[in-house]
């Protein structure tokens, strides 16, 4: 059975040794390059020999199988030993994008307790989405209540609706102008999972 070290070609260290005799000549056999029969001896000679050759324009010519492909005017990448443009997938120059044009945006009241929802306005006229906090006001339900009627004359201006994502009704998101929300399907808080 072989192992691991004649797997790799190396002798197996473990094995017992193999003696093997010595192949080699002994000093009464010359070793030779003729038989033992010929005994005449050829000789070298350094005469030039005249080799007559044939022209090379008599060879038949070699077409190239190869079609050459037409590279594109545009091409600014490397090209292959065979002409043939080489689309290196590896390489990432592609441009990269400008800054995203719409965000998610998180708001809470400030220290004054209030909503900039003119600010809020903006935003969402440029497509941003509005995630409006109101559970930092926890004992003032009064003023919850007035926020969200700000909040909801402003997106009633605007053009928009407001939603909200718990069932206390203080996490409210406002889409921002061509966001599609889905109002159909939708299932809020964890009572209704189970």
């Amino acid at each position: 059975m072989a192992s691991l070290w004649s797997f790799f070609g190396l002798p197996d260290p473990d094995a017992p040794q193999k003696t093997t005799k010595s192949t080699e000549p002994s000093v009464s056999e010359e070793p030779s390059l003729t038989n033992q029969s010929e005994t005449s001896q050829s000789r070298l000679t350094t005469e030039p020999i005249a080799v007559e050759q044939e022209p090379l324009t008599d060879l038949p010519e070699i077409e190239s199988a190869r079609k050459m492909v037409q590279i594109p005017n545009n091409w600014s990448g490397p090209i292959t030993a065979d002409g043939e443009p080489f689309h290196d997938l590896g390489v990432q120059n592609q441009v990269r994008k400008s800054f995203p044009s719409r965000a998610l945006r998180y708001v809470a009241p400030d220290q004054m307790k209030r909503i900039p929802t003119r600010g809020i306005a903006q935003r969402i006229a440029n497509g941003d989405t509005i995630i409006v906090d109101l559970r930092s006001l926890v004992h003032m339900d009064s003023h919850q209540n007035a926020c969200r009627r700000d909040l909801k004359m402003m997106t009633d201006e605007v053009g928009v609706g407001v939603f909200a994502l718990d069932q206390e009704d203080k996490l409210l998101m406002i889409p921002g102008t061509d966001v599609v929300v889905d109002i159909s399907n939708h299932s809020l808080g964890i009572n209704p999972l189970m």
